[in-house]
């Protein structure tokens, strides 16, 4: 008899969450979600999906132990998915001890709480793990056996996530793992993260709504991804025959600088970088389509020390051939350019959808006042 797959997933309403149970519904999974109890709608990302018949929310966090032994006791999950976390690396030095209790000790309690329903022979976990653990690079690029040099309160959390995972699948022999996912970007990616505020502000520029792009280092190096693509590779994680952690990325490597230079340019704007370091320009050198020519000549890119950060990594840049040989998965299914114009499509029809809104509302408040509409 065939046994039904059963998935939690912590960090549901986030990017990979939302990717994740997608992909698990359509193989067949009864998918249930984590969710903190909010006043405010954060469930956008997972809207679509409320309501199908094996898609399910539970309340709980990752701070309380007591809700996490109780989701996980009533789900009787086959596979968890642990990818809540406060995963902002800025907000990290502005909040270090929230990102220590959620990031760190946060998988400690949901280790435990499969060991305290007895589902450690049932049920497969995996550990989002980051790129940032290697910070302070010690060599290029980075695979399974790189030593890590965890360089902001978020990676340190991190670290310790990851050595707990593998503490626990060595010392009670869970199946438990890590994906050492290096930068992976999406139309769903929170505006607050730099690849999203560079293609929301490409096209505020280009529709003009926006005067400039303030940026830190422009010379930043990443191994950017799609996540639609980076999910899949999570599960083929858990559905390998032996425990073990795998470096998720792209192997190809791009910087802040190229990012902006192609969200830009598929907004309509043709940049040109000039200058270095603190005072390095992008210029607007040409436009195509609707977007006016007045924009020509213009700085619309700036660097600010407002955006370094107290320690900065500066070279992320995975090997991600363990991955390809033993799990047979493609990391370049999604190419950067193409994920790139991905990003930037969607924020041309959010701004523009915006923009609507604001004329409807606009005339709406015209109306009421001349007493059109009452």
């Amino acid at each position: 008899m065939k046994v039904k797959k059963v998935a939690l997933i912590t960090g549901v309403t986030g990017q990979d969450g939302s990717y994740l149970s997608e992909f698990l519904l359509e193989k067949g999974y009864e998918v249930h979600g984590l969710i903190r109890r909010s006043s405010v709608d954060y469930r956008e990302r997972i809207a679509h999906l409320e309501g199908q018949l094996n898609f399910h929310l539970h309340y709980g966090d990752m701070s309380d132990s007591i809700s996490l032994v109780k989701v996980v006791d009533k789900v009787q999950p086959t596979e968890i998915y642990n990818l809540a976390a406060q995963s902002h690396v800025q907000v990290s030095f502005d909040s270090p001890e929230l990102t220590a209790d959620v990031d760190a000790t946060g998988t400690l309690r949901i280790l435990e709480a499969v060991r305290a329903c007895h589902l450690e022979k049932t049920c497969r976990i995996y550990q989002a793990s980051t790129s940032e653990l290697y910070g302070k690079v010690e060599e290029v690029p980075q695979n399974e056996n790189t030593p890590f040099h965890p360089y902001s309160p978020y990676a340190v959390a991190k670290l310790y996530g990851f050595w707990i995972v593998k503490e626990y699948r060595e010392a009670y022999d869970m199946f438990c793992c890590s994906g050492i996912l290096f930068n992976h970007e999406s139309e769903r990616r929170g505006e607050a993260f730099v690849t999203r505020k560079i293609t929301l502000a490409a096209v505020r520029i280009a529709q003009g709504i926006q005067d400039c792009l303030y940026l830190g280092n422009l010379s930043s190096l990443r191994d950017w991804g799609y996540a639609k693509d980076y999910v899949e590779c999570m599960w083929l994680i858990l559905q390998n025959d032996e425990p073990e952690d795998f470096v998720i990325a792209t192997g190809v490597q791009h910087s802040v600088r190229e990012f902006a230079y192609y969200a830009f340019r598929h907004a309509g704007i043709e940049l040109k970088f000039e200058g270095k370091d603190m005072d390095e320009r992008g210029i607007c050198v040409a436009v195509s389509g609707n977007v006016s020519e007045s924009l020509i000549g213009r700085t619309l890119v700036v660097v600010s020390e407002d955006f370094y950060r107290p320690t900065d990594v500066v070279n992320l840049w995975g090997d991600p051939t363990k991955a390809k040989a033993k799990l047979g998965w493609n990391p370049n299914k999604t190419s950067f350019e193409e994920l790139v114009k991905l990003m930037v499509e969607h924020d041309m029809a959010k701004i523009a959808a915006e923009g609507v809104a604001a004329r409807v509302k606009t005339n709406l408040a015209e109306y009421l006042e001349k007493g059109i509409v009452k």
